[in-house]
């Protein structure tokens, strides 16, 4: 279904005016590729599709001829013989089955590296290889010279892919020498070194090949080079992620018009009936990129998104069998040159102020880089640290589980030499590997959004620990994590924490940034800009206290309504902020924001018993409130360890192991964030089997993260209880939270521009003192890292 869309929309495009081809994909002066075509389906597609088209138009006698043509301009490359046997065979059949006789020119399959260096045949290839030394050279020869006018199929997906990429990386080439994915690397100027690394993956070297093959005029090509089509199918990270931006750039400057089909439109790890391609966790996309044969008129392509229909694939197989690229459902793209593939804001949510623009500070929450730091009890990790005391010191290393570059142990290791300790957490600077001494004191940490655990308050184990985090936490502190660079996802769009929290802490998984309500631990000086409070003042008529504002942030995006009401607006990265210019809404808000904060910090912060805001965990109203009944007991023996979590809708039952909890309404077993079930989450940390699968050739944790209970603890009880009681109490506020939200939205409102014209915000591209401050704090090393 995928391919047969793929293949319809690309013949489409090719009939377009920029093109100017009646027939298509069978028009004689068209050659398409597959640069990794595994067992041939795209080359079977377009074979299929163009055979269907002849016969149609052109008579089943025509047919014959076409096919014979065809294969003439069809070519494929595969890295891997097995495959690559595979799709000959079917090519083969195929062409049987529509003609009646075999090919009589073999089918342009070449058995080839794609990434590898066109120019370089690699010498001689001696006895039973001399086989696949022909097919590396006729491959380079049409990489060198063959003119292609569409690159069309489904590249390999490899994270962390760097070094397996070839010329197109430059994995091996000498210094000075050219690699084509340098042109994609972001400019220093625009301060994305940190996201470059993404673009060390198997597919988006696949689209710079494909890029520079179509749409180059490359030096030697025959006539004709430097225009077609590249349409694949791949992983989705590119179409927003800042790493990116220099691609979608080259992208938009090399091409007349740009289709991106969202395939995912329910996030990450969706359910599996949803997805495409079962197997795949990833949101993923088909881009059709077309430049035509004449030069640029505007300088930059015009971006066109549509989204398939959320549900069960069956929906989004027959929305792609109808989908045409001059039919309806098409959203303009933002027209920057850097700009996301994605629907530009409009209406009332383009004139929301971005949340990043009303805080000073916003940057990455801790990565310990190192799951066995992290527990959900103290004593776990008092005993991990213990046995790499106690470890031989040729298993230290091992232990320790250090980041590893070529192979080699970098950033923390055990001989990693610091200047200074965790600020707040004296310990010592003795490199690990020369250790005796016991653990620091662990301390709490915010793993993840309603998720309380504990961490080892030592510099030397964790990679990065974001100094500003630590350096301003107080009791007045309020953490708030939002994703930046994808939909947020079911549930609410921020979460809160009193806690330093860690890098995935919004829903474990891709990032988000971390705002503080304080920049220092005395908390007197504010993260939310001065010029907007002020402006915000003045506009309400009151003075409006940060933590006031922090309050409004999270009455109003604090709950799920906030991301059912602007759920397509959220499909372009980025949360913006609707402020009221009222001050009667603006006070309701904040009044409600404050037993949200409440609520998220499991009542640490915006303590009110006037308010009905008691310190210590919140509790539900008696004869509502989730218990363990007699009978219900979670067992606390070894054997009895619980390693099931489920739900009884009729009895309001939470099933843990062979015990239970009730009562449980189904909006709290079913409470998400970033689309993930919260109690599911909370509950794997805690399991008797925490392992999590291995995916693909990740290095496995470190046995130290095996160090963990035998039993359920009677503290796993009393937090679960606790989370239940804060998830149950944010339930009931939701109608409340949604109804305010609509008033807001549906009153005055202080834009954007507005606000900008005041000069509220930082000028493009400017850095604000503050975002540099991390890099400062964390600058732990007393040397260079190894």
């Amino acid at each position: 279904e995928v391919v047969g869309a793929m293949v319809s929309l690309v013949d489409q495009a090719l009939k377009r005016p920029g093109f100017g081809l009646p027939r298509g994909l069978a028009a004689d002066s068209v050659t398409v590729a597959d640069p990794a075509t595994g067992t041939g389906t795209f080359v079977l597609g377009v074979l299929r599709h163009l055979a269907a088209r002849v016969r149609e138009d052109e008579g089943e006698g025509a047919v014959p001829a076409a096919v014979e043509s065809a294969l003439k301009r069809l070519v494929a490359f595969e890295l891997q013989l097995g495959p690559f046997a595979v799709a000959q065979l079917r090519l083969l059949a195929e062409v049987l089955a529509l003609t009646g006789e075999l090919p009589k020119v073999a089918p342009r399959m070449y058995v080839t590296d794609t990434l590898s260096n066109p120019h370089d045949d690699g010498g001689s290839f001696p006895g039973f290889t001399a086989a696949i030394g022909q097919q590396r050279k006729a491959a380079n020869r049409v990489k060198r010279e063959q003119p292609i006018t569409v690159v069309i199929g489904n590249p390999p997906y490899k994270d962390k892919a760097k070094g397996l990429g070839g010329w197109v990386e430059g994995a091996s080439r000498k210094k000075g020498e050219y690699a084509p994915l340098d042109d994609w690397q972001p400019l220093p100027a625009w301060h994305l070194g940190a996201h470059a690394k993404h673009l060390r993956n198997l597919y988006v070297y696949f689209w710079r090949w494909a890029s520079r093959k179509v749409f180059e005029d490359l030096p030697g090509q025959a006539p004709g080079g430097g225009s077609g089509i590249v349409a694949y199918i791949t992983v989705a990270g590119f179409l927003s992620g800042p790493g990116f931006e220099r691609m979608r750039q080259d992208l938009r400057q090399r091409c007349h018009e740009i289709w991106v089909i969202d395939c995912s439109p329910e996030g990450h790890q969706p359910e599996v009936a949803t997805r495409l391609f079962q197997g795949v966790q990833q949101p993923v996309c088909i881009v059709v990129a077309a430049r035509w044969p004449h030069a640029l008129s505007d300088g930059l392509a015009k971006v066109r998104w549509q989204a398939l229909p959320k549900g069960h694939r069956s929906a989004k197989f027959e929305a792609l069998a109808s989908l045409r690229l001059d039919g309806p459902g098409w959203l303009d793209c933002g027209a920057g040159s850097r700009d996301p593939f994605m629907p530009a804001s409009v209406g009332a949510w383009a004139e929301f102020p971005r949340l990043e623009d009303l805080f000073e500070y916003g940057g990455s929450g801790v990565q310990p880089m190192r799951v066995w730091v992290i527990a959900p009890d103290t004593e776990s990790l008092q005993l991990r640290w213990q046995a790499l005391m106690d470890a031989p010191a040729d298993r230290k290393q091992s232990l320790f589980h250090p980041t590893l570059r070529a192979g080699v142990p970098a950033d923390r290791h055990i001989d990693s030499a610091l200047r200074r300790p965790l600020p707040g957490h004296a310990g010592s600077l003795t490199p690990i590997a020369q250790e005796t001494g016991s653990c620091l004191p662990p301390v709490r940490y915010a793993a993840r959004s309603f998720d309380r655990q504990w961490i080892i308050p030592d510099v030397r184990v964790i990679t990065q620990p974001n100094g500003m985090l630590w350096e301003s936490l107080s009791a007045e502190q309020v953490y708030v994590t939002a994703l930046h660079d994808r939909h947020p996802g079911a549930g609410p769009a921020l979460t809160l924490a009193p806690s330093p929290p860690d890098k995935h802490h919004f829903k474990g998984s891709f990032g988000g940034k971390v705002f503080p309500l304080w920049l220092d631990a005395a908390a007197t000086q504010s993260n939310l800009r001065s010029p907007f409070l002020h402006a915000l003042s003045e506009r309400l008529g009151r003075p409006v206290a940060a933590d006031e504002f922090l309050a409004y942030l999270a009455g109003v995006a604090g709950h799920p309504g906030f991301v059912h009401r602007f759920d397509s607006d959220l499909a372009t990265p980025g949360l913006r902020v609707p402020v009221t210019a009222s001050a009667e809404l603006f006070d309701e808000a904040f009044r409600l924001g404050r037993h949200v904060v409440w609520l998220h910090t499991f009542g640490e912060r915006c303590v009110d018993p006037g308010a009905g805001r008691d310190p210590g965990p919140p509790r539900l109203p008696a004869g509502r409130r989730p218990q363990v009944p007699k009978g219900g007991a979670i067992p606390t023996t070894p054997e009895g360890t619980p390693d099931t979590l489920a739900y009884d809708a009729d009895k309001q039952r939470l099933m843990v192991g062979s015990g239970y909890i009730e009562p449980v309404p189904h909006a709290v077993w079913n409470y998400q964030v970033g689309g993930k079930q919260v109690l599911v989450q909370w509950f794997n940390s805690r399991r008797r089997e925490r392992d999590k699968p291995q995916i693909g050739d990740r290095r496995r944790p470190s046995p130290l993260g095996d160090i963990q209970p035998d039993h359920w603890l009677a503290e796993y009880t009393t937090e679960l209880l606790n989370v239940l009681n804060v998830l149950g109490l944010l339930v009931d506020l939701e109608p409340q939270a949604a109804e305010l939200l609509e008033r807001i939205c549906s009153g005055p409102l202080i834009s954007e521009s507005t606000l900008r014209t005041q000069g509220v915000f930082f000028p493009a591209g400017h850095m604000p003192a503050t975002a540099s401050a991390q890099q400062t704090l964390d600058g732990f090393e007393s040397e260079p890292a190894t």
